[in-house]
């Protein structure tokens, strides 16, 4: 953008240059030529009162020294015509009176007009300066005078007055360029602080972290009343989130209290109740069962997306290989086999307990769908600055065009619904590892499943 707002301060400056310029280059031309036109003008008409009386007399001849001292002085040619426009006496010989445009100003002459300054002289014109000037005795036209003179000085100071006009204005240009500079800086800064903070602003939002007010003191005016209007706008965005995860994280734990309360109820009530009634009571018993899980999992991303948390390092491989051993009874019971693949991962930075986390949300959800007698793969790797960590099932996985929301809050595809599960446990995932910017891939391999990948920035 900088470059472009310079480039229409400077295409303005030539324009304004371009238009000064150009008439101002015409007009030393044309005062400089017209300086040369009056100078052989005079001359002319000297040379035309000279020769009444020779041509009177029939004696041009006369004049033939003057005119050859003339050329010798100015290296101007002058030539004597008689009425009938037949060259009488000149200041050398080859002067040519015939060709064009010199015959024109002849029979002008001839037929009593005076000359008249010529179109503009430019330095790339090579031709003479012709001027004719009628002979007058007594009113009447006895011939005609006509000087041929070299341009070429006039031409070369036309020519050094328009480099100077050309070098004044590359220097205008230059200072232009200096001038444009800090004021195409100053307009933009509060732009570019406020692209900035626009690109942090999702982060800082999603890791629950402040946002870093503009707060732009230069710059124009509706510039600086954007910046403040953003600086709003990003404090408002932030304080709904964090009373959002407040909320959440107040309600999972208020209603922790009841929920207990509510099992303990439906557990006195074993012995008390036959028939269909024990079954009910079994029913109610599992979905207790499932709300208090699904307010731990509301508690896991509470705290997942709270801002008063800094990252820490952690070593990776050590907390994959305590979270498998962790689960690999519950793999057992379901014949399923843990297995880790890859390499040593080293330490990454992430929020407390948030490998840990991962891992339980990634392992639980492939120990659900993974048929018995299958794999669920573990791998962790070091690349370019990040440690991926992946894990992969057999099971039946999902449509190509789930796997864009399958990370969303309380989603689940159409195709478990019988399964148990609230659709948080990918949400966490991806909340975590946000938190410290890091992703979330899935992925479908091939022979089927579900592959998830996530990245931590590696530590050290």
């Amino acid at each position: 953008m900088r470059s472009r707002l310079l480039g229409i301060v400077l295409t303005l400056v030539v324009v304004v240059l371009v238009g000064m310029g150009v008439p101002l280059g015409r007009g030393v031309a044309a005062t400089e030529q017209q300086e040369m036109f009056l100078d052989r003008l005079t001359d002319t008409a000297r040379f035309a009162s000279v020769a009444q009386r020779p041509l009177t007399d029939d004696q041009p001849a006369v004049l033939d020294r003057e005119l050859a001292r003339y050329q010798d002085l100015y290296g101007i040619r002058v030539a004597l015509l008689d009425r009938s426009g037949k060259v009488v006496a000149a200041s050398g010989s080859g002067i040519d009176v015939t060709s064009e445009p010199v015959s024109d100003q002849v029979r002008g002459a001839l037929a009593g007009r005076q000359p008249v300054a010529p179109a503009l002289l430019m330095p790339w014109d090579r031709e003479d300066l012709v001027l004719a000037e009628p002979v007058l005795v007594d009113g009447e036209v006895r011939g005609a005078v006509v000087t041929f003179s070299p341009t070429v000085k006039t031409r070369t100071e036309v020519m050094w007055w328009w480099v100077l006009l050309l070098v004044a204005s590359l220097l205008v240009l230059a200072l232009a360029v200096l001038a444009a500079l800090p004021l195409v800086r100053w307009t933009l800064r509060p732009v570019r602080r406020l692209d900035d903070a626009t690109g942090a602003l999702l982060g800082a939002v999603v890791s629950g972290k402040p946002v870093q007010p503009v707060g732009s003191s230069s710059g124009p005016p509706e510039l600086r009343q954007l910046s403040r209007s953003f600086d709003q706008m990003a404090a408002n965005v932030g304080d709904v989130l964090a009373a959002q995860r407040a909320f959440v994280a107040d309600a999972s734990h208020q209603l922790r209290n009841p929920l207990t309360a509510l099992k303990l109820r439906l557990s006195n009530l074993d012995g008390h109740v036959t028939g269909d009634g024990e079954v009910h009571q079994t029913a109610a018993l599992d979905e207790a069962d499932r709300l208090n899980r699904i307010l731990d999992e509301l508690l896991a991303m509470a705290r997942a997306g709270s801002p008063s948390v800094d990252p820490v390092e952690v070593d990776v491989d050590r907390a994959v290989a305590g979270r498998l051993s962790a689960w690999q009874p519950a793999a057992a019971a379901r014949s399923v086999h843990l297995v880790l693949d890859g390499e040593p991962g080293g330490r990454v930075l992430t929020p407390p307990r948030g490998v840990e986390a991962v891992l339980d949300a990634l392992l639980d959800n492939a120990l659900k769908f993974a048929p018995e007698d299958t794999l669920v793969r573990v791998d962790v790797r070091r690349r370019d600055g990040v440690v991926l960590l992946t894990v992969g099932d057999e099971g039946p996985g999902l449509s190509p065009d789930e796997l864009d929301r399958a990370t969303d809050r309380f989603w689940r595809s159409p195709a478990h619904q019988n399964i148990q599960g609230s659709g948080l446990g990918l949400a966490i995932v991806r909340q975590i590892v946000e938190r410290v910017a890091g992703e979330v891939r899935l992925s479908l391999p091939e022979g089927g499943g579900l592959r998830v990948a996530v990245t931590f920035p590696a530590a050290g």
